[in-house]
């Protein structure tokens, strides 16, 4: 069989189907109309029983005829007698209620019970994942990064190395700390000791005054051998390079050659290690570090030399004792700080918990101060989702309510952890209260920023007498209820608790079972007679 054929013949077959339940949906119409008629008017005996039998003969016998494929007209047919009875149906209804109702015949009206159950009432909008706790590191040294191990973005746990520190600037920063707490410590006693003895002075600051002659001389021409070292080099490279721009135009007339190739590459090399030699680049580091050892060491002779002119001036008085005294433990706290800062660092700078690195500031080979932020750690282990909540809202929130929290498609556990004690506008000028819910389970796919989807739980009741909220009316009175009452319409008030979407619970004014108008029109009034169409 084709496929043409079998597309025809499914959907000769929907059509069918289609025209059963058309058939089905009248019959089951008038049944009801049959219904209603019988109810509404008091027929009911002999009259009543002999319609029924006659309507159940009537199915019997269409259930008894052979089914034949109908042609195209015959369907039309069919439809219109489909149609038909179904107005034929509400136009009978329409008659008979108004020879049995006459004035006084009830309008329809859409009815529920009240029934007993439980309802939520919960408060569903958006906000921001961020984090509770937030590191920043900042270095308490002045030495050379050696390397960043993260990238803004990054997720790290305890433990992870962030970054580290240059070695040899560490050994020599340590150094220099310890040479101060010596040098403090050596000028202190000499001071106090000698202080009656002019000469114990002098003395001591001559000789430290000529060790540090000595250091600075030593430096300076360890410098003075490193630009040196650095002019040499790039002079020889140089002075290659220029040898071989000669070689390479005396072959320039046999450009295909490999002696002209190879010399082409030599040239390329050499303007390359001119720019980039490693040798130059360690002797320039090293420059920069003995440069700054010369400073302290400049620096320190320059207190030298104040010391020997105080000792030159005479004995010292109270005021310069306990000046010197002082002095002496600035230096060592400093140093003591200085060295302890350094031990801290040597092994680098771990994450101190779980979480995302979200600022990276240092920089790979650069030097930072001390004092400078290096990067921003949040933690992805205490994290929350800030909320804004209006005023019609703040009345039924408190802190500890549970929340379902969801990032993406994957929903979290929460709770209110805190409500601000100040409002503020939001763009559209509104006042909100910021509000900031705990994640109580957050995982690894939990993402720092994002918008999350909250709904707060607020309230919740057991056994509670619920309605639809559709039924609910107000007046100047208060709400109120229409109950239809052995097919009277009753205006019932009522007071009302908490509110689902759909539902809302009734505390006072209504019972279980009670049969409630849900649709409720401007034609309807206390008093009137209807009929109660259950839902």
């Amino acid at each position: 069989m084709s496929d043409k054929k079998k597309s025809k013949e499914e959907k000769i077959k929907k059509e069918e189907n289609k025209e059963n339940n058309d058939v089905v949906s009248a019959e089951s119409i008038i049944a009801q109309t049959q219904a209603v008629i019988l109810t509404d008017t008091g027929l009911n005996g002999t009259a009543g029983e002999e319609l029924e039998k006659e309507t159940e003969k009537k199915k019997k016998a269409k259930k008894k005829k052979e089914k034949k494929p109908l042609d195209r007209a015959a369907k039309k047919k069919r439809k219109k007698i489909i149609w038909f009875s179904i107005l034929g149906a509400a136009v009978i209804l329409f008659a008979v209620m108004k020879v049995f109702g006459g004035k006084d015949a009830g309008v329809f009206v859409a009815t529920t019970g009240a029934v007993t159950g439980e309802i939520e009432q919960t408060i569903s909008t958006s906000g921001t994942v961020t984090t509770e706790k937030t590191k920043s590191y900042f270095s308490d040294v002045d030495v050379r990064i050696s390397e960043v191990s993260v990238e803004a973005g990054d997720a790290v746990k305890a433990g992870d190395m962030l970054l580290s520190y240059d070695g040899e600037s560490l050994a020599r920063e340590k150094e220099l700390a310890q040479l101060k707490v010596q040098s403090a410590e050596g000028n202190y006693n000499n001071s106090v000791q000698n202080n009656s003895q002019k000469i114990g002075d002098l003395n001591e600051a001559n000789v430290n005054l000529e060790v540090l002659d000595q250091q600075i001389a030593d430096t300076e021409a360890y410098i003075t051998n490193l630009n040196y070292k650095i002019d040499k080099k790039k002079s020889d490279l140089a002075y290659e390079g220029a040898l071989l721009q000669i070689s390479l135009l005396d072959w320039q007339d046999q450009p295909d050659s490999d002696e002209y190739m190879n010399l082409q590459k030599l040239v390329q090399l050499n303007s390359y290690e001119q720019q980039n030699n490693k040798e130059i680049q360690g002797w320039e580091d090293e420059l920069e570090v003995y440069n700054k050892m010369l400073s302290d060491y400049k620096e320190y002779r320059s207190e030298m030399k104040s010391q020997l002119s105080s000792a030159e001036s005479g004995k010292m008085t109270q005021g310069a004792k306990e000046e010197l005294e002082a002095e002496k433990q600035t230096k060592e706290i400093e140093a003591a700080d200085s060295l302890k800062n350094l031990e801290a660092v040597e092994n680098g700078i771990t994450a101190e918990f779980n979480g995302v690195v979200t600022e990276v500031n240092a920089v790979e080979g650069g030097s930072v101060a001390a004092g400078s932020q290096l990067l921003k750690l949040e933690s992805t282990e205490d994290v929350m989702v800030k909320i804004s909540v209006t005023k019609y809202d703040l009345d039924k929130i408190m802190v500890g309510q549970k929340a379902i929290v969801t990032i993406g498609s994957k929903e979290y556990e929460g709770k209110i952890s805190k409500i601000n004690k100040m409002a503020e506008k939001n763009n559209s000028g509104a006042a909100v209260v910021g509000t900031e819910i705990k994640i109580t389970n957050p995982d690894s796919d939990v993402i720092l920023g994002v918008e999350a989807k909250v709904v707060v739980s607020t309230a919740r009741e057991e056994n509670a007498v619920l309605i639809p909220v559709t039924a609910v009316n107000v007046d100047m009175e208060g709400e109120f209820v229409y109950a239809v009452e052995e097919n009277i319409l009753v205006k019932k008030p009522i007071v009302t608790g908490i509110s689902s979407d759909t539902m809302v619970q009734v505390t006072e004014g209504i019972e279980v079972g009670a049969q409630i108008v849900t649709d409720v029109t401007p034609n309807l009034q206390e008093g009137m007679s209807v009929v109660a169409m259950p839902q």
